[in-house]
Parts: C-alpha cells; structure tokens; sequence
C-alpha cells in the first residue's frame, strides 16, 4: 500500500505532539515531512523561563532530539520557513538559506504556524536591544545581554513578563516592570492576589511602575535603547527592553493560502480548516469556537484530535478547554481557575492573610465551585480544579471546603510545598511503587505535560487514586503547570459529544427506547456505537424503560452475554445463588457432584459467602446450571452481587436482630437487580459488625431498637467507608430505604460509577433529601424497582426469556459437524 504524504509546517510542541500521537495510532500510513523556522529541534517553550533564569539549560528542555526524527523516518527541514503553499496542486514551498526552493508535495497539511509577540506600536521599537520572548533565540539574547548591560525594562505585567523579569533579575540586572492595569496578571489573578504578588517581587528586587503607558523607547548614538518614556514625561533608564505585552495567532501564511482566518485560523471539532478539509490547524495558531488558545494543555488536546483523524479513525471531537494558571518562578506560589473574579449570582469565600501571604477567594455558583484564586498556599489547587471540572455540588462540604482536601477526610496529597521537598526516593503511589525520582525523571525525558500521560508512563495515580493530588503536583512544578487533566464534561466515549448524563436525560425526556433511536437523536458520529457505549446505553435504556425498552445482549460484556466469568485461560466460573450466605446439604451435595462429574479442577468459598465453581468449560456451562440448579448469583454483571450476612439473634448470644433472614429478604427483593455497576450488601446482627457492612454499597447494622443503614461503602483497592444515612425501627422499613437507594442509585448513577462515587458527585444531603425527607418519593422509587424486578428471569432456566443466546455454548467444530451432515 503506497504511503500518503503529510506535510507538518511549524516544529513546535502542539505540531510535533500531533505527529507523536499519529505515529502510535498509524505508523505506516504517511510519509512525514516537518518544515520548522527554527534551528532546532522540537523543545518545550514553556521551560524557556527556567532556562533564563539558569535553572536549566537548552539541551534539557529538547523533547525531540535529531535522533528521535531519523528513527521515526521524518524528515526535518530545521531552519526553513515556509513561504507559499499551492493548494491545488497540494504543495509547500520553502526557502533555503543559499536561496533555493524546497518543495514537498502532501496529501494532508498540518498548519502549526504558532503566534507572533505582539510589539508596542511606540516610537523606537525596532533599536537595538528590543526584543519580544518567544523562543531560544530571544532567550540568548537576554543572557548574553545580562552580561554587559545593567538596565532592563520589561513592558508587561502578566505570566510570560513576571517570567523574563525573574530571570534577568537572576542575571544581575537592575529590572523595572511596566504595567498599564492596575495589578498583575489581571487575566489570571483579582486585585488582592495581584498586590500580594507585587509585594512578594518586590522584597526579591523587583521595581515596577503600575499604571503607566509607554510613549517613546529613546535611543542613544550607538542606535541602542538607552531609556523607556512614558505619557507623563518621566523615564527610567533600558539597555534592554522586553516586549510582553501578548502574542497574535500566526495567520500570514493561512491568509496567502485564502484560507478563513478571524483571530486564528478557523478550524472545526475535528481541527479541519472550515476552508479545506485536507488542511488540519493546532496550537496557537488555530481559533476553535473563537478561542485561540496559548496553554499547552489544550493544544495537546487539539494535538490528539487530530491525529486521531489523520489517522482515518474520524471519531474525536475537540471541544474547548477549562485551563489553569500556574507561575514558573520559584518559591512563588499561585494558582487560578475558573471564573475567579466572580460576578452576578456567584458567592464568594474569602481568607486572607496579607501578613503571612497567603490569600485563597473561591467562587461558588448554584452549589458548585466555578473558581478559584490563590495565592502562597496552592496545596489544594489540583483538587479545587478537580471539582470544578466535574461540576459536583460542593453543598455537602462547603463548611470546610476553604480548607482543603486535607480537612475533608481524603488527604491525597499534602500540597505543592510537600512536593517540592520531597527526596527523590519517597514513595509517592504506593499502589504500584512509583517514587517521586521516576515521574520526575518521565516528565523531563519524556516530555510529559498531563496527568493521563503521567500515568501511562509510570502507572503513578492509576490504580486507587489516592495519590492522584500529589502527583499533580509534582506534574505542575516540574513541568511547569500549564495543564489540564480533563474537560469539564467528559464525553461518554469517542462516538459523541455527549456525556452519561446528556444521555441520560435524553432517554427519559425523548422515551427512547432504541439503541439506534439514541444514536440517531444525539448525533453519534458511528451509526453503530463501539464497545465503550453500547453497554452504557443499553443500560440506561433498560433502567429508565423497564418493561419497555429491549435488552440488546449484543450490547453487554461477554460475561454478561455467557452469564458467567470468563477466565484468563479461557474456561469460566459459576457462582450460584446463596440466600444471605444460607445454604442446605442438598444444595452443597449438588454442587459436589456437578464438580466432579465435569472434572471442574477448583471449588471456592468466596468472601460474598458463596461457593465458586472454577476452570467450567464453555460447553459445559448449561449442564452445570442443569445439574446444580440453583439460581444465578450474577456473579459476571453489573449488578446485586451478594448479601453477606451473620447468624444474627436466631444462634448468635451477642445478637441483637435476625440479620440472617433480614439479608435474605433483601436478597430475594433484589438478586436480578442490574445497576450501573457491581453492587454488594450486607447485613450485621449487632454492633460488632461481623458482616462488615461498614464497606458495602448498602450495609445495615441491627441495634437494640431496630436497624441502622449505611451507603455508600467500597471494600475496593481504595476502602470506602459507608456513610450514615437513616436509623430505622422495622425491617419492613429497612426493605423500602434500601430499595428507594438502591433505585435512585439505578436510575441516576452513571454507568460503571460505584455508589461511593455517584453519592460524592451529587453529595449525600441530596440523597438524604430523596430518601428520608420525601416519603412519596421514596415509596414511588421503591415501587418503580420492583415493578423493574418483578418476573426478571433467570438466565439460567429461562434462556429464552433472559434472552440468552444457547449457540454461543455449543463448540464451533460440532455446529460445523452439523453443517457438514
């Protein structure tokens, strides 16, 4: 198969991040050409300041060496701006240094063209030694500048200025920041973290005029800048001038290719130019929605969207980012999100502490944190940035949410301050063993700039979670910070914009009841769905239309489809039904002689109280249902599990209620009951608790005047513990509390979210407010889970009804024997 050619103009980190994530989706499906104005390699822009500032030097931030090129087959034109591109006979055009063209022909273009600074159109702005800072180039001059010169004056009081004012400050220059706002960084800070931040640059030598206008850059003899005057007549001396003032999206070439440029290049969800879709825009240079944007968290979005559509999966859609601020000067700490300066129907909560430096002000609107500001204490501001790109209600933790996540009972991390001083051998997730040395070390080798990348690379953060706050930390301040682990709303797979909970809502308000009716009214960019959201919506189907929406086996895993657990060696596990662990001679005989009559190699207590029958062959499954012929335990689904129970008051002399036939009961209630995911159960007969219903999803506990129940456990790889939800006096009581859960849980959780997870996404005192305050409400939950459940069959002797497909158990090599006779 002849290779397409794909031509990269720009060499800077969003294009060549789009040509990494093509090469790991197609690597022999382009032949790749990179056309870059300057002459290097691709490095991280955004490690400029320490570089500046002697922290680090150029080679350290290369993330593509020359090598890296030669060993993916690209072929690198460094140095070479591109001057024309032809777009009809699909050519780009770039001139060498002794003058000639170089031509390279393409079948898709990636126009990664950057910004430009934007320059003071001031009176002396093209003397000598005024510079913008953009690049290696600009950073050299500095350097070299900060040797034989005295006097610097930066034009500009946001991120990039504060920057490159620190850096030649630690280069011995005497450094004046102009600003014409009335604080720093306004974009990204409110006044009171501005004037703090101010204070903390000055006590460190920093000068700055707040509020003035530049009108003339003067020059002396020699054609070099010797002073900055301003509207009011004054000046301050300048051998070198910074211009920071802004950047412009790069749209010169776009525009003499007639392509829609307005404040960027225009592009669409895919990254396509709206002008010709052969031509794809990320980074800087690209407007999407009307944003350009300058962080490099969404460009590496951008980046992967359009990889995935040059790599012909044409599944990806970009839209927009929620990003953060994060200074890269060392020692200062500040971070911002959100709609920080708050504004009509928003609340704000504010601490500040002027004498110890430290200022946070959060921004709360309809019950959720929509911002925050902080400043001298950002040890939450990875987790305030979780909340507020999930969009949960902050109701039930508003009393100390100022506090951080520290006081809410799930530390996580212990802030940047922790991070930054911890010896590269600490441990940071224990889960898989990862210190702080490796993810550092991943971060600068392998030019890491998300927590999902984290992840990939070292596994930090991605088994239990727990860990997930420090080691965002240790991402911001080794990697600089401008990152955004997640959108907002995170769609429910690649098929669609549309997230679980806009599918959700459109099931129950448009009564679909289709999976194709579903796809056709949300706009599914596949008009079959993939093997993410089919078993999501086939669930939200079945539980917003009991009775009325079909299940679609085709839709479920395939241990839901065999009605068993596979296995890693291709055999699979039964696990029968056991009434609250409760079980007889005659059963326990039954499930002996199935194991040795088809010579199934383990039986197995479980820790549900249950016995499992492992190593069944395939073929063997309906005759070991046959022989047993105990009800399903729906061991493989995403659904009751078990109810774990004690003996109870019936044998036990500390008992104080009958657990025994307590979680019985529930179980027959719910046994066929399918829920967004796994759910367990349990039921202790006193406060000793021996049925550890402490970490269930539902645990009740029984006491001398009735029943306690908790929600909400997890006995997972993180442990959660169950939350209190109501002390009840009957058992009759228990069965519609725990149902009228069990049903919001079913009808408003989000598929494979636990319940310790929905209950936190939408807090317990909404759950309290459904289930204890609204008495009808409750009745009708519980009523609508058992018309839900009423006549559900059991998949293993009412095939037909629970839609099983019996073929699947009979061996390929006997259906062609069949056939062949």
């Amino acid at each position: 198969m002849k290779k397409m050619k794909l031509v990269l103009v720009g060499n800077g980190m969003a294009g060549v991040r789009a040509i990494e994530e093509l090469i790991k989706l197609a690597p022999e499906l382009y032949d790749i050409t990179v056309f870059g104005a300057e002459p290097h390699p691709n490095y991280n822009r955004i490690l400029l300041s320490p570089v500046l500032a002697g922290e680090q030097t150029v080679e350290e931030i290369v993330l593509n060496s020359w090598e890296w090129y030669a060993e993916n087959h690209i072929t690198l034109h460094a140095g070479k701006k591109v001057t024309e591109v032809d777009r009809v006979k699909r050519v780009v055009r770039a001139v060498a240094d002794d003058g000639s063209v170089i031509e390279a022909a393409y079948d898709r273009l990636l126009l990664c063209t950057g910004s430009n600074p934007f320059i003071l159109p001031v009176p002396g702005k093209d003397l000598q030694g005024v510079i913008a800072y953009r690049d290696i180039a600009d950073t050299d001059c500095m350097i070299e500048t900060a040797k034989t010169h005295k006097h610097a004056v930066v034009i500009g009081g946001g991120l990039l200025g504060l920057e490159a004012a620190n850096g030649l400050m630690l280069r011995g220059m005497s450094v004046t920041v102009v600003h014409v706002m009335p604080w720093l960084m306004e974009r990204q800070l409110d006044d009171v973290a501005g004037r703090l931040l101010q204070k903390s640059l000055e006590d460190r030598g920093l000068k700055f005029l707040i509020g003035a206008q530049t009108q003339e850059l003067v020059g002396g003899d020699d054609g070099r800048v010797k002073s900055v005057r301003f509207k009011d007549g004054s000046e301050v001396p300048a051998d070198l001038v910074v211009m920071a003032v802004g950047i412009r999206p790069n749209t010169a070439l776009a525009e003499s290719m007639r392509l829609h440029c307005n404040r960027g290049i225009v592009v669409n969800d895919t990254m396509q130019t709206v002008t010709d879709a052969r031509i794809y825009s990320v980074g800087e240079c690209a407007a999407h929605r009307g944003i350009a944007y300058g962080l490099v968290a969404p460009l590496f979005e951008q980046a992967k969207i359009a990889a995935n559509h040059l790599a012909q999966f044409g599944i990806g859609r970009y839209q927009g980012s929620l990003t953060s601020t994060k200074l890269k000067v060392t020692g200062i700490d500040l971070f911002s999100a959100g709609e920080f300066m708050g504004g009509e129907g928003t609340e704000e909560i504010v601490m500040s502490d002027p004498f110890g430096g430290v200022y946070k002000k959060l921004v709360i609107k309809d019950n959720k944190l929509v911002g925050a500001c902080l400043y001298g204490d950002t040890a939450d501001g990875s987790w305030y940035f979780k909340l507020l790109r999930d969009g949960r209600s902050v109701g039930d933790i508003r009393e100390k949410l100022m506090f951080g996540e520290s006081n809410i009972g799930d530390t996580g991390h212990e802030g940047h301050s922790k991070a930054a001083s911890m010896p590269d051998e600490a441990e940071v997730c224990g889960c898989n063993g990862v210190t702080k040395g490796t993810i550092c070390k991943a971060i600068r080798e392998k030019g890491l700039f998300t927590l999902d990348e984290v992840k990939k690379h070292t596994k930090a953060s991605a088994s239990c979670g727990s860990c997930t706050g420090l080691v965002e930390q240790i991402l911001m301040f080794t990697a600089g910070g401008d990152y955004s682990a997640a959108p907002k709303k995170k769609a429910i797979c690649g098929c669609t914009d549309a997230s679980h909970q806009n599918v959700r809502d459109a099931i129950r308000k448009e009564k679909y009841l289709t999976h194709a009716e579903v796809y056709e009214g949300l706009g599914w960019t596949t008009p079959d769905g993939c093997a993410t959201c089919r078993p999501a919506v086939n669930y939200y189907l079945i539980s917003t239309w009991p009775k009325e929406a079909k299940d679609d086996p085709q839709s479920r895993f395939i241990n839901e489809r065999s009605h068993a657990n596979i296995q890693k060696d291709g055999t699979y596990s039964v696990i029968p039904r056991m009434w609250g662990g409760h079980t007889t001679p005659d059963e326990l005989r039954r499930i002996a002689d199935a194991a040795d009559k088809y010579k199934i190699p383990t039986v197995k207590v479980t820790g549900g109280q249950r016995i499992d029958l492992l190593g069944v062959k395939k073929e063997d499954l309906q005759d070991v249902w046959r022989d047993i012929g105990m009800p399903s335990g729906f061991a493989y689904g995403k659904s009751l599990r078990t109810v774990k129970t004690c003996v109870g008051s019936e044998w036990c002399r500390f008992g104080t209620q009958d657990s025994t036939q307590m979680g019985k009961d529930l179980e027959h209630a719910l046994w066929a009951m399918y829920s967004p995911h796994k759910v367990k159960l349990a039921v202790s007969g006193c406060p000793r608790n021996c049925a550890e219903a402490g970490i269930k999803d539902v645990g009740v506990i029984g006491v001398d005047s009735g029943w306690e129940v908790y929600v909400g456990g997890n006995g997972g790889i993180k442990t959660e513990v169950a939350q209190f939800l109501v002390k009840l006096k009957t058992a009759e009581e228990v069965m519609e509390y725990t149902g009228a859960f069990l049903e919001l849980y079913r009808t408003e959780g989000w598929y494979l979210e636990r319940t310790v997870h929905y209950i936190s996404r939408v807090g317990l005192d909404y759950v309290k407010k459904k289930i204890i305050d609204d008495a009808e409400g409750r009745k009708a939950l519980w009523e609508r889970l058992q018309f839900a459940l009423d006549g559900e069959p059991d998949p293993w002797f009412e095939s037909v009804q629970a839609s099983v497909d019996v073929r699947q158990f009979t061996p390929v090599a006997a259906i062609a024997q069949g056939v062949s006779a």
